[in-house]
């Protein structure tokens, strides 16, 4: 059984979901527009989405590029959109299987195992703890001995990249790319957030305990002595 946030705006094909989903024995919630769903997310994570792209506040390709920015939680994308450019730049910005309109329930179902086997098989740990240094993915909040940092959400998406990555070199384009979600950039960017997270990491460039520069390649998040 899973947890499974069902973004629908339609009513008939929401209760449709629903009800084939609860039928497997899933726990089923639901939302009507894109900014419920993503606060539903951000405060009670599912263990997988399926997020419909007709959404009345907000269209779903956008919808989905902030579910991301908050979440790894599998996306399934409902949709009624059958050109296969649009499908693989979904599938590029973060879905993670996708299924066209109208779909059989067994078909549904089937998506949705898939997916969720993947999930559990790579499921990477909600809680990081580095030292004195602790970072809840979920709940996106960070502690340093216990005292909570106060982190905008690009510190926080950066400080959590490096921390899934402790001890390892992460180059600046990495950073890029995958926090900022450019293809290019200023590296001055990255320089400005590095020394504002420092600051309330209690460290400097100069003196640092947890973020360590490593000229010309990268940054990287080392565990203390």
């Amino acid at each position: 059984m899973a947890t499974v946030l069902v973004v629908e705006d339609d009513d008939y094909v929401r209760s449709a979901i629903i009800q084939e989903l609860s039928r497997r024995q899933h726990a089923v919630r639901s939302a009507g527009r894109a900014l419920d769903a993503l606060r539903e997310i951000a405060q009670n994570p599912p263990d997988a989405v399926i997020l419909d792209l007709g959404l009345p506040d907000l269209d779903g390709s956008e919808a989905l590029k902030m579910v991301r920015s908050i979440s790894s939680v599998p996306v399934i994308v409902a949709t009624a959109r059958d050109n296969e450019a649009e499908i693989v730049r979904l599938l590029e910005a973060g879905a993670d299987d996708y299924l066209v309109k109208p779909f059989s329930g067994d078909h549904l179902n089937a998506r949705l195992d898939a997916v969720l086997r993947r999930a559990r098989a790579v499921t990477p740990p909600s809680v990081l703890r580095i030292s004195g240094l602790t970072v809840d993915l979920n709940r996106r909040e960070a502690t340093v001995n216990g005292v909570p940092l106060t982190l905008t959400r690009r510190e926080f998406d950066l400080l959590a990249y490096l921390a899934a990555r402790a001890d390892r070199v992460v180059s600046r384009k990495e950073l890029l790319t995958e926090v900022w979600q450019q293809s290019y950039g200023d590296d001055q960017t990255i320089d400005v957030h590095l020394s504002w997270l420092r600051r309330k990491l209690g460290e400097s460039a100069s003196a640092p305990r947890y973020l360590h520069t490593v000229r010309g390649v990268g940054v990287m998040l080392i565990t203390p002595l």
